[in-house]
């Protein structure tokens, strides 16, 4: 399913709940949520997905998601989490929880993609991944420019200079 696939189906029907994975077709999963959200700011959305809580749980929570589950989770905590959403909470797994609130307020020790907004993340994602900007542009529906200028803010916020080094960092940080 894409994105804006997902959206349509908010917008035909009033769900109770939308189940959204971070790795959608077209645009990301967190870009979805946001759409979403604006759309039906009450309806809880969960995000269900293979990609590790430590980088994208606090993301989706930004972009408005109410709880964010592993796919690999028991099937026990999935309905954990739809039910905490469901009756208006968030749902976050213990281990996110006791990081969130460990972190500290200065953010001094996080690490540097941490700065990053949502869609500089995911640019920095496919060009960890050894995406060109034409093939990013394409991926996103963004032209070869605002690729560029997404690429330029997150080499200036992780201090870099080369898509080498980010790619160096990509690795490094196990991304």
């Amino acid at each position: 399913m894409t994105a804006d696939r997902a959206l349509e189906l908010v917008m035909a029907e009033p769900w109770d709940l939308a189940i959204v994975d971070v790795s959608l077709g077209g645009r990301s999963g967190l870009d979805a949520v946001m759409d979403m959200k604006r759309a039906r700011p009450a309806l809880p959305v969960l995000m269900l997905s293979m990609h590790s809580e430590e980088l994208y749980a606090r993301r989706a929570l930004k972009a408005g998601a109410s709880g964010y589950v592993m796919k690999d989770s028991p099937r026990a905590v999935l309905l954990q989490a739809i039910n905490k959403v469901l009756s208006g909470g968030r749902y976050v797994s213990p281990s996110l929880a006791e990081s969130l609130a460990f972190d500290l307020p200065a953010g001094t020790d996080r690490p540097l993609h941490e700065k990053l907004s949502a869609r500089e993340f995911e640019v920095l994602r496919l060009i960890g991944s050894g995406k060109s900007v034409g093939d990013i542009s394409t991926l996103l529906g963004l032209s070869d420019k605002t690729v560029s200028t997404y690429r330029s803010r997150i080499l200036e916020k992780m201090s870099m200079t080369s898509n080498a080094e980010l790619i160096r960092y990509w690795i490094e940080q196990r991304l």
